[in-house]
Formats: C-alpha cells, structure tokens, sequence
C-alpha cells in the first residue's frame, strides 16, 4: 500500500511527530511510506503545488503526522489543505488517518478538524493516534502505535471508515443592514476589531460596519492580510525564556502593543475548512510568543462570523475554549445565518455591559480542564519556560490539590465513617446537616444584609 506521510510539522524531519512515523516505518517494511514535509515546504508549495499533487494522486492512505498548535493543527498544515482544496485534485475514495503529538491540550478539536476536511474531499477517515509527546519512548507508547497502524490496516483491507456526513446545500448569508447615521457619545473604552477581510468580502465588510455603528465604544480594525508576517510559528521555543520571537517581522511588539492594549477584542471572519482559515492560524499560532501566559484574561471577547457556523460544532468548541483558558467572557458570537442585524445588535450590547460592569464568569470544563494541562506543564518544564513559571507564580495559577492537606485529612475521616455500617445508620441525615451547614451561614448572612 502507498502511504503518504504530510508531515505538517514546522520542524520538517526534526518533528517529534514524525518520529512516531518513522518507527511504524520499521515495524511494517511491507508498506510503503513517502514522506512530504508539508510544514517545512510550504512557501515552496505555494508556488509550485504539482510535486504534492502526484504525491497525492499515487497514495492509498493519507497519514497526516503533526503536533497540535493551540486547539488545531499548525498553520502551515492548514495552509497545505487549502492547496489541496483549491489544487481540485481528486481524493475521494481515497483512505485517511492522522497521528498527533501534543499534552493533550485540546487535541480532539484538532482531530475533528482533519477529519472533517477530509470528508470534504470525499475521503475515507480512520480515527487517528492521539500520543504524548514522550509516548514512543515508553514500551506502552511503542505498543499502542503499533496496534494502532494494525488496526489502519485492518479498517483498510475490510472497507471500514468513519461514516460520510449528509452533503449540505451552498452556504447564502442574510443581508446585513446599517443603521441610520447618528451621533454617539463614545464611552471610554477602546475595542480592538480584528479580522483577515478580503477586499472583495462585503458580506464580513458590512457586518463589522454595523457593529462598529451600533458599539457605544471606540472601535479600531485590524486586518491582519495587511500585516507582513515572515511565516507561522517554528515551534522553535526561542521565545520560552525571553519572550521575544525568532522573527524579525515585529509581530511580538505589534500584539502587544497593538491588539492587547485594548478593552476588548472582538473577531471577524469568515468560516474557511471548518475554521478561521489558515491565516488567522497563523496570528493564533505566533501569539505563542506569550507562551502559556493568559495575558488577557479579564478581557471581554466576541465573534463576528460569516458562515453556516450553526453546524460547525468542533469551531464552537475551539471559541468556547479559546474564551475559557484565557479567562475571557464570550460576549457571544453574531452570524449571518438568520437575522445579522439582531445578533450583531446583541454582541454589541452585551459587549458594553460586559465592559461597563467588568463581567466574569467563572471558568467551566472548557477551561478548567485546560488549564490544568498548561499548569502541570509549565511546572514540570519551568527551567526552560522561565517567563511562563513566573506568571504562573505571580498569578497562583500552580493550585496543586495535594497540597491541600486539611481536605485530604478530612475526606479520610468521612471516607472511615461511611466505611462503618454501624457508624452509618448511626449518623442518619447528619451528614447531610453538616454539608449544608456552611452554605446556610451564606444565606442568613445575605438576609441578616
């Protein structure tokens, strides 16, 4: 079988990623494994897509190997599945699968993502290898990747695949209206508008025109294709101890500067491959600069979006994720689905209570969980990410539960007296009392108010 590797790594044969590959290389001499370092070449690609093109044409199998840059994959792989898209080779029938690197630190968004643009392309999708970076060095990571390809191989030869979704009808945005020209008496608050509008893109151009109408705030538009970025992140962790990019583009000091200074960000674009488009993953991918630093949390944030973003569920999550690691309120996401006016209307409005009443709301899974993974890292590899332990110091992000030893004692003694069928019965309801005991103080304090 003719598998082709895409290794959507910035590192090229440097990827850790890739070394998973290489090993399954070994382990199956029969296959055959041709390895296009997509990640790496992609300016190169850009200009000249017919070496990939035969490449794709001559494969059996698709094995997309790449680790996973904030909730999807890195910018430069992104970028090549536009290519493929817009190169209109033929896939479909074709199989496919992927094998990921990362803490885990939503890889699920960046596998539903793969597998949702190859089921674009008509392709048959076998779930992939979600590994831990250091996951080949132990004998449980060699075996897992090793029972992982069988099992490729086995959905190959018996015609087994994730199902194909219903084909949708072309997306027809609904209109968007201005409203009459009035003066305004603009708050004190500043919000940053960014987006990767096309020229030619009225639809988004008219949406950011009316939230920009309807906002009681100042408001500025940043669109980033005008921006010179010298490429997508490297991975190359210059930036861990200083902060400071290896490019010399200025993109560190143009987002800090530029961007997070405001009050509030709000994001404009258009749904491209299930996401915002590889340009806007490039913008995301180089603000590792700010390592795994919440730099902005406080900050209300908010989408404008021009798509059928209704069915796009694994985008949903990444907005949602993205608001809830960096502890930012999600003052909604307005599109032009149904009623444009009204929605952007709304994001406007909860936009400037969100700001007037500097609106927070507690952190769920999304960004619990999250954080979590960036906490457990950082600690562990605070030698190398000097920056990132000392905001995490400075902010008590390093909330480690085994600290906690008073819970830990407690739970003990609970834990011994449930343990007891004679202590139990004894006990009855009591438990119950105490538990509720403190929350009780809480309510006769705000009656006692």
């Amino acid at each position: 079988m003719n598998i082709l590797v895409l290794n959507g790594s910035p590192k090229a044969r440097y990827s850790i990623t890739l070394q998973t590959v290489l090993y399954l290389e070994q382990l199956f001499p029969k296959q055959s494994f041709e390895i296009l370092h997509v990640g790496g070449q992609i300016k190169l690609l850009e200009k000249d897509f017919s070496h990939a093109e035969e490449a794709l044409k001559k494969a059996d199998l698709l094995l997309f190997s790449y680790p996973v840059y904030t909730f999807i994959a890195p910018s430069q792989l992104q970028r090549f599945i536009e290519l493929i898209k817009a190169s209109g080779v033929k896939l479909d029938g074709k199989f496919a699968t992927q094998i990921t690197t990362s803490k885990h630190f939503y890889d699920v968004t960046a596998h539903r993502y793969i597998q949702d643009n190859c089921q674009d392309l008509g392709m048959k999708f076998i779930k992939g290898l979600s590994a831990d970076m250091d996951d080949l060095l132990t004998p449980q990571g060699q075996t897992d990747a090793k029972k992982f390809f069988s099992y490729v191989l086995w959905c190959v030869k018996h015609d087994s695949y994730e199902p194909l979704p219903a084909p949708q009808a072309p997306f027809v945005p609904v209109p968007v209206t201005q409203p009459e020209p009035e003066k305004k008496a603009l708050g004190d608050k500043h919000v940053a508008i960014v987006t990767d509008c096309e020229k030619d893109n009225t639809q988004l151009q008219d949406m950011i025109h009316r939230f920009q109408a309807v906002l009681p705030h100042e408001s500025r538009v940043i669109n980033i294709r005008e921006y010179p970025f010298r490429g997508g992140c490297l991975g190359c962790f210059n930036c861990a101890v200083s902060g400071k990019c290896v490019y010399t583009d200025g993109f560190d000091d143009f987002l800090r500067g530029k961007i997070q200074t405001a009050d509030a960000i709000i994001y404009a674009f258009t749904i491209k491959d299930h996401s915002m488009g590889a340009l806007f993953k490039q913008y995301d991918d180089r603000q590792f600069c700010n390592g795994h630093r919440t730099v902005t949390m406080g900050m209300p944030m908010g989408y404008l979006v021009s798509g059928r973003y209704g069915t796009e569920t694994n985008l949903q999550m990444i907005i949602e994720g993205r608001s809830e690691v960096g502890g930012n309120f999600l003052a909604g996401v307005a599109t032009d689905e149904t009623d444009p006016d009204k929605a952007i209307d709304r994001l406007a409005m909860t936009l400037t209570y969100a700001l007037s009443r500097r609106y927070l709301q507690p952190q769920n899974f999304y960004g619990v969980g999250g954080m979590k993974i960036f906490r457990d890292l950082i600690y562990l590899m605070q030698g190398m990410m000097k920056a990132d332990h000392a905001f995490y110091k400075a902010h008590k992000q390093y909330d480690f539960p085994q600290k906690k030893m008073g819970t830990v004692l407690k739970m003990y003694l609970v834990g011994g007296l449930l343990a007891s069928p004679a202590l139990k019965s004894k006990i009855g309801n009591s438990m119950n009392e105490g538990m509720l005991a403190p929350y009780r103080k809480v309510l006769e304090s705000v009656q006692k108010k």
